[in-house]
């Protein structure tokens, strides 16, 4: 049988990644598409290859690992290329969640996807919680979080699905405009649910 699977999504500075630790701490098995996507491209891996080798050299730092800050700005002004880059990525990104799932030991599973909604719901979930928290909001806190600009935040979310794209995928939604406490908080109530969700279904196909 299959792990029940929450989709976990939300644009840059949402939250999301603090909701996800909180899910991991409350016994959920956690699989971030983030992590895979640098895990894919580390020196050694055939993805990071096949970028070097479409993209070029420039695109290395000293070390000589892919300098991914400087390849995300790239996509980002030309579609093109973030096309060719997802096609070298994304298959990567989905054999290592599919061998994620069948090592998973949590009661459910949450795969965070900050994507989603540009990937269309191409990944198999039996339901999908999106964070929250106003443009103005998210912003102040990127900015803070990477000590980047105004200006190179507002670029990475215009590259990003619109707000109310996300919003339409959503079974759950988390507000985030407040305090840590109560975005856990809201994360611990939304787990209790969950874990009846995934103990119905299992109990359902036994």
């Amino acid at each position: 049988m299959s792990i029940w699977k929450l989709g976990l999504s939300g644009g840059i500075g949402s939250g999301k990644s603090a909701a996800a630790d909180h899910f991991a701490a409350l016994g959920a098995s956690v699989v971030d598409t983030d992590v895979l996507a640098r895990q894919v491209v580390a020196p050694g891996q055939p993805a990071f290859d096949e970028i070097l080798s479409r993209f070029g050299p420039e695109f290395l730092n000293r070390d000589g690992s892919l300098d991914r800050a400087a390849l995300r700005e790239e996509v980002f002004r030309d579609p093109d290329q973030r096309v060719r880059l997802e096609a070298i990525v994304h298959p990567r990104i989905r054999e290592r969640i599919l061998a994620a799932w069948d090592d998973a030991t949590g009661p459910y599973g949450v795969l965070v996807i900050p994507l989603l909604a540009e990937a269309g719901r191409r990944y198999s979930l039996d339901r999908v919680l999106v964070i929250d928290a106003p443009e103005e909001l998210r912003i102040a806190r990127v900015m803070a979080r990477d000590g980047v600009d105004e200006p190179s935040v507002r670029r990475v979310l215009a590259a990003q699905a619109a707000r109310n794209q996300r919003l339409a995928l959503a079974d759950d939604v988390i507000d985030n405009r407040g305090s840590l406490a109560e975005l856990l908080g809201q994360v611990a109530a939304l787990h209790r649910g969950y874990l009846e969700l995934a103990a119905a279904r299992s109990a359902a196909t036994n």
